[in-house]
């Protein structure tokens, strides 16, 4: 395809060889290119993914899930992804280096906002490896001596643009800022990424097995990572067999039917009549449900 071709033409089938996997095509296809706007990548993803299914080349399940959170980045703004306020893990300007060694190993994050007086007055960030370099002279550690910087974003920012902005300016933390200057919510890169490949989880993570317990006859409640495998061993079909969608999870099923992320204490209800009530999520995942309307385990059922 020429170079002036318009950027949401699907790439020719001679563009790739018909063994390449979908996502070698796209990174071939878009090196050197430059789209006009995420409605272009859009529809050229889309176009591409047809016109590879179109030449019997196989779509791999972690390809089609990859690209689908892409098509979906265009849509999201920060405000979608980013930990509320409430959430955020802060430490004041003048905190000892002790104290913030402490809130280091308890949150197990590897940056931290700094503020003066109120969290509406943030100075910059601290990263974990400027406060460890002074343990062996912790007399002399000052939080402002070490103060990195931080961006500022409004909540309607798209996400492909603070991603695009943190990769030119190698700032990973960003703080978004109501219209009346008060911080509303925090982002980091790791947020972003999370949003493209699914949920990374460091050495630090704890494994934790997901879980339903029977509440009451007809209520379960389960982890959102339950699988839907899991689920319907004990209960039944709740997704079709001849489904298209990757979806592997209870909270996958939930926001594919409410297409988005449900907030806590909202009900969603399933075609098969079951309820899932949102027990514990935030802005970008769905943590715990409440299933009612769950019919008895068949005989046999585990």
């Amino acid at each position: 395809m020429s170079d002036d071709a318009p950027a949401t033409s699907a790439p020719a089938a001679t563009d790739a060889p018909d063994d390449a996997t979908l996502l070698q095509s796209l990174r071939k296809w878009l090196r050197g290119r430059r789209l006009r706007n995420g409605e272009d990548l859009r529809t050229s993803i889309a176009a591409l993914i047809k016109e590879h299914e179109a030449r019997g080349a196989s779509v791999e399940a972690s390809e089609r899930a990859l690209l689908r959170r892409i098509l979906t980045l265009h849509d999201l703004t920060v405000a979608d992804v980013m930990v509320p306020r409430a959430d955020i893990v802060a430490v004041e300007e003048r905190t000892s280096f002790d104290e913030v060694a402490r809130v280091f190993a308890e949150e197990q994050h590897s940056r931290l906002p700094v503020y003066r007086r109120t969290l509406d007055d943030v100075t910059g960030m601290v990263h974990i490896k400027d406060v460890f370099a002074f343990t062996g002279n912790r007399a002399t550690f000052r939080l402002s001596r070490v103060l990195r910087q931080v961006l500022f974003s409004a909540p309607s920012m798209r996400v492909l643009e603070l991603l695009d902005q943190m990769r030119r300016t190698h700032i990973h933390m960003a703080l978004i800022v109501d219209e009346f200057g008060g911080i509303d919510g925090l982002v980091t890169i790791e947020n972003l990424v999370e949003e493209i490949v699914g949920d990374i989880e460091d050495e630090h993570d704890e494994e934790e097995t997901p879980h339903m317990v029977e509440e009451r006859r007809g209520v379960v409640l389960a982890d959102a990572r339950t699988s839907i495998e899991d689920f319907e061993k004990l209960y039944g079909r709740v997704v079709p067999e001849d489904s298209e969608d990757d979806i592997d999870t209870l909270g996958g099923l939930v926001s594919s039917i409410a297409g988005r992320v449900p907030a806590r204490g909202e009900l969603v209800k399933h075609p098969s009549g079951l309820e899932f009530e949102i027990v514990d999520a935030d802005a970008r995942r769905i943590r715990k449900l409440r299933v009612r309307n769950v019919p008895p385990r068949p005989a046999g059922g585990a």
